[in-house]
């Protein structure tokens, strides 16, 4: 039996809606595979051990080093008198170690050193945080568009059943051609909607998949019994110290603020005397068939001593190089001065979105409600004679876009929720689990 192009995409739908049931992942089972596979967040991670490492070198400078040398030369010359040739092996091997003692130049790197792990670790917690973003955006991107195709082949349903209605109608001559007409229009319109949101589920539901690494994901709707909640605590003020205190890039720019410090600190240190402790140990060997006295050629040197550095003067290069780094100082005191406003506002605006959002759940709630009702009473109406065709196609209409937007605004919050933890820098893994427990076992 050869299918309608129609008929084929409900089937399709139908399909898939029945896939999601037998096989649905849940959020937080999205999320692990993606944290395995994004490029993004590998890339990210490695950074940060790149950081790490890098931040481990500095300690270098501190710590002494120890060096080996070794050598041989093939010595061959006449004596003054030509009697006889002088030809051996001359060698010598040595150990040196060096111990610095005082370098402010080097202490400061090292505590830039200090301030860049904290940076690494910082770095990780705002890729997981963007990941979870992502995943959880194209996770709920599905959802809202699998319930958006779901509401338009209910209304397809209803504008068919409609149209029926207006044909038989027509044919017993209780109404006019233009009663199903409009249905027809109506038909149409919804078969539009209907392709648009099947191509848009394809396009979300491939969205997901690559970013987790599997094919044909199915992820788990809202239980609609389960309550979405205000924020905690219900408080924006409280909600903007966390961010304050939190939020990831004020965090990593206060480390940069921090090292500009102390590349002030490097640059002051081109004034000051370095002291470092040095220790060698060397021997000189000669074997041959003819070699010089052994007091000249075999011997053993040991030293030990401190050697003090005190600059002078370096061209004004040292108080060019402080004025250089006490403007990018200042430069990153005012980045972060900046950061800090810009967080304190998107903070604020993703709190009272949050509540915004909650309340439009609440209203279309009752909406649709509403909308139920207007259909069934203009349903009947139009049976009696007091209201059109065009009434009940309306009122359908405005039944289905309140369901979608419902729809919508639920997983809206949800999302919402994960921006407002991100925005306060205390979005975590576990937060996930929290939404994770909201949907459908």
């Amino acid at each position: 039996m050869k299918l309608h192009p129609l008929n084929l995409s409900l089937v399709l739908a139908t399909a898939l809606v029945a896939a999601s049931g037998a096989q649905a992942q849940s959020l937080l089972q999205i999320y692990q595979e993606a944290k395995g596979h994004d490029a993004t967040y590998a890339a990210a991670k490695a950074q940060a051990e790149a950081t790490a490492a890098k931040a481990a070198q500095t300690k270098a400078a501190l710590l002494p080093t120890l060096g080996m040398s070794f050598s041989k030369t093939r010595i061959q010359a006449e004596n003054p008198s030509g009697a006889q040739l002088t030809d051996y092996n001359n060698k010598s091997s040595g150990l040196s170690l060096t111990q610095p003692i005082f370098s402010a130049s080097n202490w400061a790197t090292y505590k830039q050193g200090e301030q860049s792990l904290q940076l690494s670790a910082t770095q990780l917690l705002v890729a997981e945080q963007e990941l979870i973003l992502r995943v959880s955006q194209a996770y709920f991107d599905v959802l809202t568009t699998a319930e958006a195709l779901t509401s338009v082949q209910a209304q397809k349903k209803a504008v068919s059943e409609q149209l029926a209605s207006a044909k038989r109608t027509f044919e017993v001559g209780t109404a006019t051609i233009v009663d199903t007409r409009e249905a027809e229009a109506s038909y149409d319109r919804v078969i539009s909607l209907e392709l648009s949101a099947e191509n848009d589920l394809r396009t979300k539901k491939l969205a997901l998949d690559q970013l987790a690494g599997k094919s044909n994901l199915q992820p788990a709707p809202l239980n609609l019994k389960s309550a979405l909640t205000a924020p905690q605590p219900q408080d924006a003020e409280a909600w903007v110290k966390q961010a304050l205190e939190n939020n990831t890039t004020l965090q990593q720019l206060r480390v940069a603020h921090e090292v500009a410090k102390l590349d002030t600190d490097k640059a002051k240190a081109g004034h000051l005397p370095t002291l470092e402790l040095s220790a060698k140990y060397g021997e000189t060997r000669c074997t041959g068939s003819t070699v010089p006295q052994p007091t000249t050629c075999s011997n053993d040197a040991k030293s030990l001593g401190l050697t003090l550095n005190i600059p002078l003067f370096a061209g004004f290069a040292v108080q060019n190089r402080v004025k250089e780094t006490v403007s990018l100082q200042e430069k990153t005191r005012a980045e972060l001065e900046a950061a800090e406003r810009t967080v304190d506002q998107n903070t604020r605006s993703a709190y009272f979105g949050l509540l915004t959002g909650l309340s439009q759940v609440k209203a279309l709630v009752a909406s649709e409600t509403s909308s139920q009702s207007v259909v069934d009473a203009t349903k009947l109406g139009y049976q009696v004679g007091v209201k059109t065709n065009l009434d009940v196609l309306n009122s359908q209409t405005q039944l289905f876009q309140t369901k979608r937007d419902l729809a919508k605004a639920r997983y809206d919050v949800l999302q919402g929720q994960l921006k407002l933890r991100q925005a306060a820098g205390v979005l975590k893994a576990e937060d996930v689990q929290s939404i994770n427990d909201l949907l459908q076992k």
